[in-house]
């Protein structure tokens, strides 16, 4: 039995994926996998957070990170600031300019 506490635990917190800064909390989620590996996308207002999931070696940052850029605009429909892009490989926030809505 006190086994199975730590395993419910992690099954539990591996359930829950990516998690949001605080400044995201009531962001809209979307989970998107390109070339094999997974991305969470969250975006309020004008703003996102791009969370890369899973282990990377280290010759694959660069790659990850450009395709992080990609995911912005195309999952938000919005263009990306770039001058406010800040983080790396594994997890980027940046400002956002959004089309007006008429």
């Amino acid at each position: 039995m006190k086994h199975i506490i730590p395993l419910i635990s992690c099954l539990f917190i591996a359930a829950c994926g990516a998690s949001p800064a605080p400044e995201f909390f009531g962001a809209t989620r979307t989970d998107v996998t390109v070339n094999g590996r997974d991305y969470t996308v969250f975006q309020k207002g004008e703003r996102v957070e791009v969370i890369r999931l899973a282990y990377a070696t280290r010759g694959q940052h660069q790659e990850i990170r450009a395709t992080m850029i990609e995911l912005i605009p195309r999952v938000t429909g919005c263009k990306l600031r770039e001058s406010t892009l800040q983080g790396d490989s594994g997890e980027m926030r940046g400002s956002l300019d959004c089309p007006k809505q008429p």
